[in-house]
């Protein structure tokens, strides 16, 4: 006999898989062993016992003579006188005599078993036997082939990790609101029997609110937030991985095809056992006529055979028909699960009732099939499965990482002091806000950059000195309380973004902000949405400072909206041409404009009519005449003017009559001639003439006595005048990268110069009048060292003493 113990693979195979073994998988599988050992039973006793036993059969009865003969011997051997009369000798029993020896027995055994005996009542035990095996190897196939195996591992893998997690019953009670150790103990003892398997269950203590405290879960560990921490890392990347997982296993549907497949072939193969099976087993007979041409090595051709197994067999047969029909219709019910229930598919809508976590999504396809199988095993392994598929139990579990990771005394570190002169903490590329900032009340400025899916609480309003926010590559969503704050504190916005769906809505209506920065794509014609969005501006009735850094094609009206109260406007638009500027005429309170980046040809007329324009920027656009100018003199107020940066090849005359300007840039241009007459201008304070193609400089230019800063580098000047230093208030001087050979003694009439630049020019020695430029030191004077050692010793000491 085959122990019992060589099939235990066949019920304890791959344990893992349990979870997606339903009842009635467990039910055939016990169904299939009881069916092996049928056929095992059976092949052990054709194997060790004789098949068949046969006689032969006579055809005509013995003749007449060899009867008499036969009596008449037994007559006289009765009528002997022997001693023995005295005691009768037991009279011995015959039957019929064949005169066959035992090979001869043995030969017509084989025979008879070979041509007369049915094959149904010679191969029903390999039968079942091939059968069951057919039936295991279908119920597990899925489990084998390596297109669905696997996908399997993989579930059951993350799905144990997710099960024993802590951060799963930590994630439930938080969420939800539920705190399982207030229940009654019966039903928290009756909990823990559930989950017995779960490595959280049986180590959780009893504690306060889940909820309000859910740093009091807590495994056998020595520490509570060394714990939590590693929970946390765990967590993190089971989601992850649960994740990548989801993607995967989404797209198709294999496992479902492949368990329908073998559920089918099952259901095939049930009904063609019932169907041979049901007409053969009457085959089955104990007594068998067995006709065989051996009469030459026998002498007898009919025989009578005893088919030894065959009433075992007969009962076996019955019985494993009665096994099959079992198996058959728990393969059928099968099917009417498979096929009648969108198994397709699969909703959390118990789950998010039950636990109140409403982001839970549904799946579908191989997923939502192993969610399936696993209800029909244990409904708690789906319940907290979920959590895993969950946003907001994701962003809870950042959020606890963020928290261990950036104390607040760690932030209150990061703390500097912006340009704005306010205390600003930056953070970049976290995967959360941590609520440890809110405790750093000091805060004044808060700049996050590439930080998107955040929410900022109404725990903002902590931060009560906080007033400038800054949002680069960002996508926030503000609570209702939080927005309350920032509209009442708020005073400076930076928006960065790539995609215009970054852009907040919320900020629109801030209606105490002041300043205004957006940077990004909100060209009309690229984002069709983005003009109607714009319009809301008009709400920030405090906002004095807007700059926008995009791709306009003309002045939105939305800005126009603003010209009540707006001051100053920046527009930088990426070498986008800005045509429509009629916009501009309306703008008359605007003290500061700066159009970069436009495109420009010609100054805008429209900026003629901006009576309160103080300063005016015009840097890189295309500008290559600026005969327009003489209308500048109406802009009584006008003291900046930046033309640096075009394709400027003349000033005109009519800059004489630009008397309010104190500081004029024509830097990065293609100017030859500096005219005399831009000197009329005497209330000049700056002057920069850099990068051209100078190569004089009037003497009127001793007119400027208000000068300070005057830079020519980079021309192609030889020669200084020396009215240059009746400029007494001179305090930048930058003649570097020139044809200059000489510089004059007089300089030392600039008694307060401070920084002057000579580097890249033919001087040979500097003259030792620098010494009388008290203010002038060594950090200042930009030059080559060898030019530099010219200069007497105590000179050079006293330009080095700081």
């Amino acid at each position: 006999m085959i122990p019992v113990t060589e099939f235990r693979q066949f019920t304890e195979q791959q344990p893992a898989f349990r979870v997606l073994k339903p009842w009635w998988d467990v039910f055939t599988d016990y169904l299939s062993v009881v069916m092996l050992m049928i056929g095992v039973f059976g092949c052990t006793l054709q194997v060790m016992q004789d098949k068949i036993i046969c006689l032969p059969q006579r055809t005509s009865l013995p003749n007449q003579s060899t009867l008499m003969q036969n009596n008449n011997e037994s007559a006289m051997e009765s009528s002997l006188p022997t001693a023995t009369n005295l005691s009768p000798l037991p009279k011995e029993m015959k039957g019929l005599k064949f005169n066959l020896d035992l090979q001869q027995y043995s030969f017509i055994n084989q025979m008879c078993y070979e041509k007369a005996l049915h094959w149904y009542a010679k191969y029903f035990p390999y039968l079942v036997l091939i059968h069951t095996v057919i039936f295991m190897v279908c119920s597990n196939f899925w489990f084998k082939f390596p297109g669905s195996s696997s996908k399997i591992e993989h579930f059951v893998s993350i799905l144990g990790k997710c099960f024993d997690s802590p951060w799963t019953t930590r994630a439930l009670s938080e969420v939800s609101g539920e705190n399982p150790e207030e229940k009654d103990p019966k039903q928290n003892q009756g909990s823990k029997c559930d989950i017995n398997d779960s490595v959280v269950g049986a180590n959780l203590e009893k504690t306060q609110s889940l909820k309000s405290i859910p740093e009091k879960i807590v495994v056998d560990k020595p520490s509570a937030s060394v714990l939590e921490k590693k929970e946390g890392e765990q967590a993190k990347a089971l989601f992850e991985k649960v994740k990548k997982f989801r993607l995967h296993v989404e797209e198709g549907d294999i496992l479902y095809v492949m368990y329908v497949r073998q559920t089918v072939i099952k259901v095939l193969k049930f009904l063609l056992i019932i169907a041979y099976n049901s007409a053969l087993v009457s085959e089955v007979q104990i007594t068998v006529n067995c006709n065989v041409d051996i009469q030459e090595m026998t002498g007898y051709k009919h025989f009578s055979c005893n088919h030894t197994m065959a009433h075992l067999f007969s009962k076996l047969s019955y019985c494993y028909l009665c096994f099959v029909a079992v198996y058959g219709f728990t393969c059928l019910y099968t099917s009417y699960w498979l096929f009648y229930r969108s198994l397709k598919e699969y909703s959390f809508e118990y789950v998010r009732q039950e636990t109140g976590i409403d982001d839970i999504p549904d799946v579908k396809n191989d997923f939502a099939f192993m969610l399936h199988m696993i209800d029909q095993y244990d409904p708690l392994y789906s319940k907290r499965f979920a959590v895993f598929l969950s946003e907001v139990s994701e962003n809870k579990l950042k959020q606890l990482n963020l928290n261990h990771e950036w104390t607040a005394e760690k932030l209150r570190l990061k703390l500097q002091v912006n340009s704005n002169n306010r205390l600003e903490l930056q953070l970049f590329m976290l995967s959360g806000l941590p609520d440890t900032i809110f405790e750093v009340t000091e805060l004044q400025s808060l700049k996050l950059e590439i930080i998107n899916n955040v929410t900022i609480p109404a725990s903002i309003s902590q931060l009560e000195d906080l007033q400038e926010l800054s949002l680069y590559q960002c996508c926030l969503k503000v609570h209702t309380a939080a927005n309350s704050f920032l509209k009442e504190n708020l005073k400076v916005l930076r928006v960065k973004f790539d995609d215009s769906r970054e852009l907040p809505n919320w900020f629109y209506g801030l209606r105490n902000l002041e300043e205004l920065y957006l940077i990004g794509s909100l060209s009309p014609d690229t984002t069709k949405d983005k003009t109607v969005t714009l319009e809301s501006l008009r709400e920030l009735k405090s906002l004095k400072i807007l700059s926008l850094k995009s791709n306009f094609t003309k002045i939105p009206q939305s800005i126009v909206d603003l010209s009540h109260h707006l001051q100053r406007l920046y527009i930088h638009n990426d070498y986008t041409k800005l045509v429509m500027l009629n916009n501009l005429k309306k703008m008359v309170n605007l003290i500061d404009l700066e159009l970069v980046h436009c495109d420009l040809e010609r100054i805008p007329h429209a900026i003629f009519s901006l009576t309160n324009l103080q300063e005016l920027d015009l840097k890189e656009n295309n500008i290559r005449s600026i005969e327009e100018i003489i209308s500048f003199q109406h802009l009584r107020k006008l003291t900046c003017l930046k033309l640096w940066h075009n394709s400027i090849a003349y000033i005109p005359e009519h800059v004489k009559k630009l008397g309010s300007l104190e500081r004029l840039y024509f830097s990065h241009n293609k100017i030859e001639i500096l005219p005399s007459h831009l000197f009329l201008c005497n209330k000049l304070r700056h002057l920069d003439m850099s990068n051209n193609d100078i190569c004089f400089i009037p003497p009127e230019i001793g007119v400027l006595q208000s000068l300070q800063y005057f830079s020519v580098s980079c021309n192609k000047i030889e020669n200084l005048p020396d009215e240059l230093f009746f400029c007494k208030k001179l305090k930048t001087l930058k003649l570097g990268r020139n044809t200059l050979s000489l510089l004059s003694p007089k300089i030392s009439s600039l008694v307060q110069l401070t920084h002057l630049e000579l580097k890249g020019n033919h001087f040979e020695v500097l003259p030792p009048e620098l010494s009388l430029c008290r203010a002038l030191k060594r950090s200042g004077l930009v030059v080559e060292d060898p030019l530099f050692d010219t200069l007497p010793s105590d000179i050079r000491d006293q330009m080095k003493a700081e």
